[in-house]
């Protein structure tokens, strides 16, 4: 098979997004910073900028960010195909997981290392997604405005978590309010550009 041939990387896509569904535990989130890893450091498929635009994609469109960004970075590699072997390849080893377990679930949260190896995962997690944010933080220009939609977000998380308010309404509203600030400062942008 010619390494540079379109099975092969419709392969290596399938085979590369199989490890990361694979072997990362605690959801869509804690499984970025292993996709970064593989799709930008050892791939090389796409640029650290890229990914953080198509993890900014994926986490506004429907469906878990895990599995839009197999799809887009799928996409990006090798077409409709490429999206569909990346897609398969990170779903197929939880859908294997989760129907096995589904069989012995009872059972099997009665052990008291598994109860203690989920308590470890929950911890291991929290720590992918904070080198997430360090890895992706450098791609990100912090002006005026972002600062601003930052602390507007994250007040908003905390006060809906203190009053117990549903935050699905807010976020669509935090999203398109974003959008529209995009809009008009890339707007203005190009406006000073043509002015010069």
């Amino acid at each position: 098979m010619k390494k540079d041939g379109r099975l092969f990387r419709l392969l290596t896509l399938f085979l590369t997004f199989l490890k990361v569904g694979a072997l990362t535990f605690g959801g869509g989130y804690a499984m970025i910073p292993i996709i970064q890893n593989e799709v930008t450091k050892k791939r090389k498929w796409i640029t650290d900028a890229e990914i953080l635009d198509i993890i900014v994609i994926s986490e506004t469109t429907p469906g878990p960010i895990a599995v839009n960004t197999a799809t887009y970075v799928g996409y990006k590699v090798n077409g409709i195909l490429g999206s569909i072997f990346a897609t398969f390849g990170l779903a197929l080893p939880s859908f294997v997981i989760i129907f096995v377990i589904s069989y012995f679930y009872k059972d099997f949260m009665q052990w008291q290392i598994i109860q203690a190896a989920f308590k470890g995962l929950k911890v291991g997690v929290i720590i992918l997604l904070i080198n997430a944010v360090i890895k992706l933080k450098k791609n990100v220009k912090f002006d005026l405005i972002s600062i601003i939609l930052f602390i507007l977000t994250l007040a908003i998380m905390i006060l809906s978590t203190i009053f117990d308010f549903g935050f699905k309404y807010l976020s669509l509203c935090l999203i398109l309010f974003g959008l529209l600030i995009g809009i008009v400062l890339t707007a203005l942008s190009k406006k000073k550009e043509m002015k010069k």
